[in-house]
């Protein structure tokens, strides 16, 4: 299998910090040809060079950001994530979030992007869990997805830590009762695997029985997916943490399950050598690109406190790490 070079922005640095640009030039530095963006690099760039954060700026951030990935030779790829949407219980905030749905699709328009990726939502009240709410939810959105020409995908991502949906199990149920051609699928090795496989608060970041049990996910996955639903794999890994995650721990944050913590502090991308990967990525990737026969869009992933560091060299020093984690995975992957 041959695969593009894809990376998503924020693992180069936080854009608190590190302005798009310097990202993009380091991404495409070390042979990415494919970026997968988020809302806050049009935000930052909106607020810092346009002086404000509004629908026409972030339409003009959209046009410069595409500019710059035009002059530097790497595409957009996906835009994400358009969060909190599905199972509003409250009609106005339902309102507002197709009202920016809207302006997404001319964002993602002017990026030339074909993919919108839509994470569980993880609010803690205000929202519903009933699947016929959610499918209702979604159909309204890939309908204004099919407005659009070329018409927009949303790929569905079950977030570890999601309220009501938090495995793939759960997206792959409502993808395929929302019925519809431009909603799918985006598998994200550390979800999969950091709800079945992992547990941060326990010794060893492992579940009791978690290889047995992703062993069976991963068998499901495999005999039950459609694999033209799978619109695009995330791979990441997580580090394997020097005691629980519990309260006490540098990373813990009442605020958050413990599954979102190690996210946002200890992710890592795939197979890095040196860096204490603990997540059993194999088993994951075989259901995929193995079981599947998945051969589209591929993309690696990591966050870190690392990427906030108010360092110039931080976006060459990931892009180094992500293109190494690459390559690594490219020979697992050609190798299943």
């Amino acid at each position: 299998m041959s695969f593009q070079p894809a990376i998503a922005s924020p693992s180069l640095g936080h854009q608190t910090v590190h302005p798009i640009t310097s990202r993009l030039e380091a991404a495409v530095s070390h042979s990415f040809k494919l970026i997968e963006l988020v809302e806050d690099d049009l935000t930052f760039y909106a607020r810092d060079h346009l002086g404000e954060v509004s629908d026409s700026t972030m339409i003009q951030a959209a046009i410069d950001i595409k500019r710059t990935c035009d002059r530097l030779k790497i595409k957009p790829c996906v835009l994400q994530p358009f969060w909190f949407y599905e199972g509003l219980l409250d009609p106005k905030e339902h309102a507002a979030r197709i009202s920016k749905l809207r302006l997404w699709m001319h964002l993602v328009r002017i990026l030339g992007i074909r993919i919108v990726q839509v994470p569980t939502n993880w609010m803690k009240k205000g929202t519903t869990g009933d699947v016929d709410a959610i499918v209702k939810d979604f159909m309204e959105m890939a309908s204004i997805g099919l407005e659009q020409d070329p018409p927009v995908l949303f790929a569905y991502e079950g977030v570890a830590w999601g309220t009501h949906i938090d495995t793939w199990q759960g997206t792959w149920e409502i993808v395929k009762r929302v019925n519809m051609p431009n909603f799918g699928l985006c598998l994200d090795t550390y979800h999969i695997a950091a709800r079945v496989w992992g547990d941060p608060t326990a010794p060893g970041c492992k579940q009791p029985g978690g290889d047995e049990a992703l062993r069976k996910s991963m068998e499901e996955l495999a005999t039950t997916v459609d694999v033209n639903k799978v619109f695009y794999v995330q791979l990441s890994d997580a580090k394997l943490l020097d005691q629980p995650l519990v309260e006490g721990h540098r990373f813990y944050d009442e605020e958050q399950p413990p599954r979102m913590s190690w996210s946002r502090n200890a992710r890592l991308f795939p197979w890095e050598k040196g860096q204490s990967g603990c997540l059993p990525l194999g088993p994951v990737l075989d259901a995929i690109f193995n079981s599947l026969g998945f051969d589209g869009l591929v993309t690696v992933e990591m966050f870190s406190k690392e990427l906030f560091q108010d360092d110039p060299k931080v976006p060459d020093r990931f892009a180094t790490r992500a293109k190494q984690s690459w390559c690594t995975a490219m020979q697992r992957i050609n190798h299943l």
